[in-house]
């Protein structure tokens, strides 16, 4: 799922992860395999938030690339796994 700007800075009120910017040079790549998301990495690796059907206003965080054991290390894709982590879409107004 791609996050408004609102919704994004909720999303990193509760997690500990870097975005990937829209400018940066492996953003169209990212899209052409995994769709149009807003992208987050962070020291375990590469993740995503999708919606929970049955909680529209909560996302659940999955993770699509690992970091490989290389010098330095790369990201690795994979089949996406969902995480136990829970993300609160919904803001205040």
């Amino acid at each position: 799922m791609k996050l408004s700007s609102e919704k994004l800075g909720s999303v990193l009120e509760q997690i500990d992860a870097d975005v990937i910017p829209d400018d940066h040079p492996s953003l169209p790549r990212l899209r052409e395999v995994f769709g149009d998301h807003t992208f987050f990495v962070d020291d375990s690796g590469l993740t995503i938030i999708q919606p929970l059907d049955q909680h529209p206003q909560t996302g659940g965080l999955v993770k699509i690339a690992r970091w490989d054991d290389a010098d330095p290390p790369h990201l690795v894709a994979h089949t996406p796994e969902e995480t136990d982590v829970l993300i609160k879409l919904e803001t205040a107004h």
